[in-house]
């Protein structure tokens, strides 16, 4: 998420059936095996309404602030971005018609004419520039200021023209301007006191507009009959976005009907909704990885020996087991096989040649006491947030007592277990946590660049200057081939550091009632509009 960019319930895509299409997962199908489904069939025709439920609450609508799974899944339908990244993960032209860089330290966008926001005003080239300086603005605090980390400024050059000039090169920024980091949103609404919040709302260009936020219960989203692109009309008049926290109530409303479809489902349901009546539970490509990150590196876990001994000494089968209901593969990598994108056969060369991460208990042990680590103490958060994260802290802890490691684990409420991922405060005294991690867009240097010193997203303050050089280097590379290759050798010294430890990747999940059909399976619904191709099945 980023808890993934946080803390959620599912993750990523093997590599093994990463770029091949399938059938939905058989509803006889065994617990463990699994298809991915790039797709759902087109709809036939329009719905009045859709009762989609989500994990939890989104905290704010603020764009800034959409770092994880529920405000993006809201926000995919109602605000747009520069550029729009498709469900087969490419980057096309979004609010933005034509994108170009004359030289390596310029972005240029042309706005698209005619576009309207939902309280019918036209936008504008001012509108982009006001939306895209709040994240480089210290007193909004956004959470995706890290893709601004290359930028000096953002100006208007023409009516319909705005250029974003960069201290040094970076071919990810145009990509990034896909993801809520290129969000545009009206100037005029963005100063209106309690932007984002359930009382104000949000006002951008998408197929749904905000309708209201009943606080506790759901965000009702309503069909924009002005939208600008035709081939994403909406077909649902309404989507009524309802929060099930608890994992258990959210699979029996789906198998009652009392929702008609979710993404993100917990692993424990997958049984139940695989052999559901009203629905099919389908398995989408993903470009995420489970991992626990280390995020104190001036505690026990800056030695790199004990973070390579706890990797070791964890079960990773077991873990698969008992947090992903065997629907999942080991990972080797914390960077996602599925957002190889930009090189995905050269991609699959990369990664048989890292490491295999077999579990040696002993071999582990030995580390520790070569660190001189044993019986040293190691806080890992753990949460009810969802049931993976106990389980994996459990596992965890069992592995580091049994290396000579003295885990404790720390109970952290569900809204707080977020704040982990925004607020450094928040992650005082603690040493581990875990995660699920996304990329939104296929360039894998999207993650590997967050591992560069001082980035927002490096939680534990990793801090390498050979990383540093060879992500800036990649930065430049406009050849996709040349940087992927680039990326590769970042993504060695981040195995050889352990500055993550991953654990899994597993696929993108989607259940759909019967009556419905249409939306995307994979994990670009956070930044694609999946509401406006849902519609009837009949």
């Amino acid at each position: 998420m980023r808890t993934s960019r946080f803390a959620a319930t599912t993750a990523l895509l093997a590599l093994a059936v990463a770029a091949c299409g399938a059938s939905p997962a058989g509803k006889d199908g065994p617990s463990g095996t699994f298809e991915i489904t790039n797709d759902t069939p087109p709809a036939k025709g329009p719905v009045d309404s859709v009762t989609w439920s989500l994990y939890a609450e989104p905290q704010s609508l603020d764009y800034v602030y959409a770092f994880d799974y529920p405000p993006n899944t809201v926000l995919a339908n109602v605000c747009e971005q520069l550029m729009r990244i498709t469900p087969d993960m490419k980057v096309k032209p979004g609010l933005a018609g034509a994108a170009r860089s004359p030289d390596p330290k310029r972005w240029v966008y042309t706005i698209r004419a005619g576009v309207r926001f939902h309280d019918g005003s036209t936008l504008t080239a001012d509108d982009v520039v006001a939306s895209l300086r709040r994240h480089m603005d210290p007193k909004v605090g956004s959470y995706w200021v890290s893709v601004y980390r290359n930028v000096d400024r953002i100006e208007k050059t023409g009516p319909m023209e705005v250029t974003v000039h960069l201290k040094k090169p970076d071919q990810l920024f145009n990509a990034e301007m896909g993801t809520s980091a290129g969000t545009v949103e009206s100037a005029a609404f963005l100063s209106k006191e309690g932007y984002g919040t359930p009382d104000v709302g949000v006002n951008c260009t998408g197929p749904f507009s905000f309708g209201s936020w009943q606080k506790g219960q759901s965000i009702t989203l309503k069909k924009f009959a002005g939208y600008w692109d035709t081939s994403l009309a909406p077909k649902a008049n309404t989507i009524k976005n309802v929060f099930i926290s608890d994992p258990a109530a959210r699979v029996n409303a789906l198998l009652a009907g009392e929702v008609d479809g979710g993404y993100l489902l917990p692993s424990s349901g997958f049984p139940k909704l695989r052999t559901a009546a009203n629905g099919t539970l389908y398995f989408g490509p993903n470009t995420t990885t489970v991992s626990v990150i280390p995020t104190n590196l001036k505690g026990t876990l800056g030695d790199v020996k004990v973070r390579k001994a706890l990797s070791m000494a964890l079960d990773r089968d077991g873990i698969i087991k008992a947090a992903a209901g065997g629907v999942a593969t080991p990972a080797k990598a914390p960077g996602a096989t599925g957002a190889w994108g930009i090189a995905p056969e050269a991609a699959k060369e990369y990664y048989a040649k890292l490491p295999a991460l077999n579990r040696d208990v002993a071999g582990a042990k030995k580390l520790v006491e070569e660190a001189g680590a044993t019986g040293k103490k190691i806080v890992m958060a753990t949460s009810t947030l969802s049931p993976e994260i106990g389980v994996i802290a459990n596992a965890v802890q069992a592995a580091g007592q049994a290396i000579g490691l003295r885990v404790e684990l720390k109970a952290v409420a569900p809204e707080a277990y977020t704040a982990l991922f925004s607020d450094p405060k928040a992650r005082e005294g603690i040493d581990l946590v875990m995660t699920v991690w996304y990329d939104s867009t296929p360039d894998p240097l999207e993650f590997y660049g967050i591992l560069t010193t001082g980035d927002f997203a490096n939680y534990g303050g990793y801090s390498n200057p050979e990383y540093d050089a060879l992500v800036d280097e990649a930065s430049a590379q406009a050849d996709p081939a040349a940087r992927a290759a680039t990326v590769a050798k970042l993504q060695e010294i981040a195995v050889r550091d352990m500055v993550w430890i991953p654990l899994y990747e597993v696929p993108h999940t989607l259940f759909l009632n019967k009556r419905l059909t249409g939306a995307p399976t994979g994990i670009a619904q956070l930044v694609f509009p999946w509401g406006a191709p849902l519609g009837s099945a009949g």
